[in-house]
């Protein structure tokens, strides 16, 4: 890196075999950076970009016990999204094919939030600051 900024890039497993990831882009207005297929077409790594945040989609690696969310029946972490507008955002990802974990409210904190899971399982919280 040239800019000497430090940042989180996630790196998201999803399924061996995946050939299509609109869900980012139809659902968070992610834009594709980069990709590498595998000789089959289906993606090896993708890197996208939410409002300059970048993260990866990586097929998985069991030898590495790097899985994807369904094939452990869990996940290990949530993804928190900032937005200005959570229903909005929500109900976009929702007509993307995300399913609704909790639906969006108000938090006594200072948040509203609610939860989706993602069509290969990864869980994201949208949130706004109230």
């Amino acid at each position: 890196m040239t800019n000497n900024k430090t940042f989180f890039a996630p790196q998201l497993f999803i399924p061996s075999g995946v050939s299509d990831i609109s869900f980012y882009l139809n659902a968070f207005g992610a834009v594709e950076i980069k990709q590498w297929r595998n000789d089959d077409g289906s993606v090896h790594v993708a890197e996208l970009s939410i409002d300059g945040t970048i993260f990866h989609l990586h097929e998985e690696r069991p030898a590495k016990g790097q899985l994807e969310p369904h094939k452990i029946k869990g996940v290990t972490t949530l993804i928190g999204l900032f937005v200005d507008d959570v229903d909005a955002v929500m109900n976009k990802a929702l007509e993307a094919g995300a399913t609704l974990l909790s639906p969006a409210q108000d938090y006594d904190y200072g948040y509203r939030q609610g939860n989706i899971q993602d069509p290969f399982g990864h869980q994201w919280m949208i949130e706004m600051k109230i």
